[in-house]
């Protein structure tokens, strides 16, 4: 279990890592307004606010992307319990997607989405896992 535990935290690692390589990638694409602080609520919100679809689809697909990653990380170093790591990122995820959204307001597509898609693409994470790797004994 305890192999299980270090695979579930170096899965969020993994997430984390794909969640901030594609807010930089983002922000060196698209940089923010001149004078916005990145640590002030009002700021970010007003940001979200003006957000385009394109930027609010690419920070759905780091949520998915994060989700994917972590979640086969996860599975690819468990050895027996491999659902349950991967599942405890998707749903690790949705609870960051869930207090993301909560503190920094979304539309409302990408937030349901946002809920909606992590856990499905965890589980497709595990699929791919468990049918190149069988379970070992």
């Amino acid at each position: 279990m305890l192999r299980t535990f270090g695979a579930i935290l170096l899965g969020l690692l993994a997430a984390v890592a794909i969640m901030m390589a594609l807010e930089y990638a983002a922000m060196a694409v698209i940089p923010p307004p001149a004078g916005l602080d990145l640590q002030s609520e009002e700021d970010l919100a007003r940001l979200m606010a003006s957000a385009s679809t394109g930027k609010l689809l690419w920070v759905l697909a780091g949520w998915c992307l994060a989700s994917f990653g972590g979640a086969w990380t996860a599975a690819r170093l468990a050895r027996r319990h491999r659902a349950v790591a991967a599942l405890a990122v998707g749903v690790l995820m949705v609870v960051g997607v869930a207090i993301n959204v909560a503190v920094l307001p979304h539309p409302l597509w990408t937030t349901l989405a946002g809920l909606a898609l992590p856990l499905p693409l965890a589980w497709l994470a595990l699929r791919l896992v468990e049918r190149s790797r069988p379970p070992s004994t």
